[in-house]
Formats: structure tokens, C-alpha cells, sequence
């Protein structure tokens, strides 16, 4: 069975686990970077209703005790990854509060940008996704766009593709959360898009190999 990361639900249960495995200095610039996120992030919500935060101390729990990351910039890029896309702030203010590489990274796995600001913001007050461009097929406008992102991703740099990894463990290692016609099209963009970038992370290589073993079934015809 493949290992779940689970454990670390709020700051207070990541804090001490992350000062034994990294410098003061760093666990400092991720507390900041926690604080930054939950105050952008609001009341926005995962799937399975849980606080969003949730999603990014996972993803943070999976490079720091999974993979044994420990360059700064990803990590606090891990969870900073998701604030550009589902809220108002933008790289650049990253960039001035965590420093230009940080907001490099966060770039590199976000989606491009199809809402309005004040759409985006409502993603982040927990009122579903954002919206369209006004006469735009919102179906086939957000297939094109997560299409292109993900071959983009094909070309990342080591660190963003780091992050990327470690959104995605956090997205799937619970996909039985999911309805059963979401969980066969993410392990199809998974399997088809994510896996292959795990092939120089000898850790994540090995994780999303146990993962399709569990998964097996839904590769399968149906």
C-alpha cells in the first residue's frame, strides 16, 4: 500500500516535525509563507471539503518526510503554489515578499489565467471557480487552457517540477475521496502528463509506481 501523508492538518502539527528536519531559518520563512497563504486563501475549500490549507501542509509534508526536499525555495513554493491561481495575489507580490525565485517557481505551475480578479477572488471565499471571459465556451476554453499547461510543464526546471510532484501526491493519494468519473480522468492526466516528470526524482518515481499499482484497475479499457 502506498504510503499516505496525512498527518500535518494545521501549522501547529507540521511545526515540529519540520524544526527536526530543517534549518531555524527555513522553518521560519515557511511559517511566514503558511501565514501569507491561509490570509490569501480565506475560507476557499478542497474538493472534499476540508480547509485548503490542508492541501498545502500535505503537499509540504510529502517533499519534506517523503522526498527529503530541503532547498528553501521550494518548499516555501509548495505552499505558496496554488495563491496565484485561486486568489487575487500575484507573482509579483511574491516576488517582493519571498523573492523572485519563489515567484518563478509558483509561475511555472500555474495555470494561465482565464478569470477576472474579482472571479478569482471568489474561488478563494469558498464560491466555487472562477468564471469565464464573457461569450467564451467555459468547458472548451479550460480544456484548452489545462491542456497547454500541462505539455508546458514537460519543460520546467528541476525545482518547479518538484513542487508540481508533490500538488499532485497530495491531489491523488486520496482519489477514492473523489466521484468515480473524476477519479478515472485525473489518473488518465496523471498517468499521462505527471508521472513522466518524476523520472529524475528517484523518490517520486517510486511513489507514483506503487500509486499505479493501487490504481491498477483503472487502466484497464472500461
Amino acid at each position: 500500500m502506498t504510503e499516505i501523508f496525512t498527518s500535518w492538518k494545521t501549522w501547529p502539527d507540521a511545526e515540529k516535525p519540520l524544526a527536526a528536519a530543517l534549518p531555524g531559518e527555513t522553518v521560519a520563512v515557511l511559517e511566514e509563507a503558511v501565514t501569507f497563504a491561509v490570509l490569501q486563501h480565506g475560507d476557499q475549500l478542497r474538493p472534499t471539503g476540508v480547509p485548503y490549507l490542508e492541501h498545502l501542509l500535505e503537499a509540504l509534508e510529502i517533499a519534506v518526510r517523503g522526498a527529503a526536499v530541503r532547498d528553501p525555495d521550494v518548499l516555501v513554493a509548495i505552499v505558496l503554489h496554488d495563491v496565484v491561481e485561486d486568489t487575487p495575489c500575484t507573482c509579483a507580490e511574491i516576488a517582493e515578499r519571498f523573492g523572485a525565485h519563489v515567484a518563478e517557481l509558483v509561475a511555472w505551475v500555474t495555470k494561465p489565467d482565464v478569470a477576472a480578479p474579482q472571479d478569482k477572488a471568489g474561488v478563494a471565499a469558498g464560491q466555487g471557480e472562477p468564471g469565464l471571459v464573457a461569450g467564451q465556451d467555459k468547458a472548451a476554453v479550460k480544456a484548452a487552457v489545462k491542456a497547454a499547461y500541462l505539455r508546458a510543464l514537460a519543460g520546467a526546471p528541476p525545482q518547479a517540477v518538484l513542487v508540481k510532484l508533490a500538488d499532485r501526491v497530495s491531489n491523488v493519494q486520496e482519489l477514492h475521496r473523489m466521484p468515480v468519473d473524476f477519479q478515472r480522468r485525473y489518473h488518465r492526466e496523471t498517468v499521462e502528463h505527471i508521472v513522466p516528470l518524476a523520472a529524475t526524482s528517484p523518490w517520486f518515481a517510486r511513489w507514483f509506481a506503487g500509486w499505479r499499482d493501487d490504481w491498477r484497475a483503472l487502466e484497464s479499457p472500461e
